[in-house]
């Protein structure tokens, strides 16, 4: 069986915004971080997400200054990768003809990571413009803008059809928007039976309100990070049954070491995520949830 046609890459309009998600697109039409397109650049796979994995903590022992600076970017986009590979491996099983889609997409990287693994349609959105130009010009380098689109539209209101995914993921993008919101759109759009996957950090709400790192976090990315009960209450009223929950803060743990080495890529935050994690207060999870 046929899918329907991808939708539209671009809208006609400028997708409806609130002040708090003007900000956000602001952002993100600015964000030039080399952390984010030095990694891209290796082999034209952007993510915007933290990586996953043992690291390969030789690449710091390096002594030509130049290669060292290219060994820690390579490994660390190497954990990125992994990271989307993970996720990736968690929609199926797919076809070629079946649709997924990927809100809050960023660059794009991991909506062509779930076409390379399964050949399927992808439509990844964004609130940025530029990330959406960006996006759909590396998939026509790619020669797949055939089945994989980016779309400046908002990710809680798509406008796309209603059960027209197999499967949906949010990578790393949760904490821009309302729970209720997301997964009220996720599950219009999936059809029943349909596979959604988040990967996201979340604070510990067993210890309590978020924590000083977690606040920092929040300024830093101008974001609200979400308590991690809160995923669990919100798709339980919005037709999302849970079936698979990992911890993946151990994971993650080592792209943090590696990168805080990595002078041409910090940031300034490294030592709050890692005080975070180690401390307990904040968590990375992995959650899969089938749409009823």
């Amino acid at each position: 069986m046929t899918s329907a046609p991808v939708a539209p890459a671009t809208t006609a309009s400028v997708p409806a915004q609130s002040t708090y998600q003007s900000r956000v697109a602001e952002y993100w039409n600015a964000e030039e971080n080399p952390v984010n397109l030095e990694l891209g650049r290796i082999d034209d796979l952007y993510h915007h997400h933290y990586g996953v994995g043992a690291a390969d903590v030789s690449v710091l022992d390096e002594p030509d200054p130049r290669l060292r600076r290219e060994r820690i970017t390579a490994e660390l986009h190497r954990l990125e990768h992994a990271q989307a590979e993970l996720l990736a491996a968690r929609l199926g099983p797919l076809s070629a003809d079946d649709r997924v889609f990927d809100a809050g997409c960023g660059r794009g990287g991991g909506s062509v990571v779930a076409h390379l693994l399964y050949g399927c349609h992808a439509d990844g959105v964004t609130l940025s413009a530029k990330q959406a130009a960006f996006a759909n010009e590396q998939a026509r380098a790619r020669g797949i803008d055939g089945k994989v689109r980016y779309h400046h539209r908002n990710m809680l209101d798509t406008g796309f059809t209603s059960g027209a995914y197999a499967a949906s993921w949010n990578n790393e993008s949760t904490m821009y928007v309302e729970l209720d919101l997301l997964f009220a759109e996720h599950a219009r759009l999936l059809r029943r039976g349909g596979r959604y996957v988040v990967i996201t950090g979340c604070y510990n709400d067993t210890y309590g309100q978020a924590s000083r790192e977690v606040s920092l976090i929040n300024a830093h990315y101008i974001c609200d990070i979400h308590p991690r009960s809160e995923y669990f209450r919100a798709m339980a009223r919005n037709r999302l049954v849970p079936v698979h929950v990992e911890d993946l803060t151990e994971a993650t743990i080592p792209y943090w070491e590696l990168r805080k080495e990595a002078d041409h890529l910090v940031t300034g935050i490294e030592d709050t995520f890692l005080s975070a994690y180690r401390n307990g207060s904040f968590q990375y999870l992995l959650i899969v949830a089938d749409r009823v």
